[in-house]
Formats: structure tokens, sequence, C-alpha cells
């Protein structure tokens, strides 16, 4: 076990990211699918949440199935949801966001 460490550093010492900062990489959202950064405000029960949308428009959002058991959901995180073509007030929840992923997405002027 040990000697797995040792490697681990002797790799990340010689490894491609010469300023020793953590790399992040974060998925942003697709605007040619619809996709739009939200805050969670309120957990409604029943795999649906409130959305307040970054294009202004407050929504329930839907957890899916696939997602409800790996994706735990709290107010005030920030997700990605696509809206429903049908009814814009709703939409799904297919995205949750870390904390370092949300450092990156403020540096970079995504959450205003």
């Amino acid at each position: 076990m040990a000697n797995y460490r040792s490697n681990k550093r002797k790799s990340n010492a010689m490894g491609g990211n010469p300023e020793g900062q953590e790399v992040v990489r974060v998925r942003t959202p697709r605007k040619e699918n619809g996709e739009v950064l939200a805050t969670v405000s309120n957990l409604l029960g029943a795999n649906r949440v409130r959305l307040q949308c970054m294009d202004g428009v407050v929504r329930m959002g839907r957890i899916p199935g696939s997602k409800k058991k790996r994706m735990w959901v709290r107010e005030g995180d920030i997700v990605i949801a696509t809206p429903w073509e049908i009814q814009d007030e709703k939409a799904d929840v297919i995205w949750k966001y870390t904390r370092p992923q949300i450092n990156w997405l403020e540096r970079k002027g995504f959450l205003g």
C-alpha cells in the first residue's frame, strides 16, 4: 500500500500540471439541448424541487428515477436543468455540481 502512495506522488510530481493545482473538469450546460443552470430553492418531496433558473424562470424540477439514488439534492445546490418542451414551467434535473466545480463556475463567470 505504501508503495502505491509513493508511486502516486512521483507520478503527480512529474505530471503535466506544473502549478500543482488540482485539475477540475466541469460539465457546462449545452445551449443546443436547451440546458440551463439553476439553483434549488425548495425541496417539494416526491423527487420534486423548486428551481430558480438563470434565465429568470422559476420552474418545478423533477429528479428522474435514474438519477434519484445517485444524486442527493439539497437546498442551495447548483444544478443543470432541461426545461420541458410542452410545459416551460417544468424541468428535469440532469446534473448536480460539487463544491470545486461551483468555485470553477464562479471564477469563469457562468454564475452571475
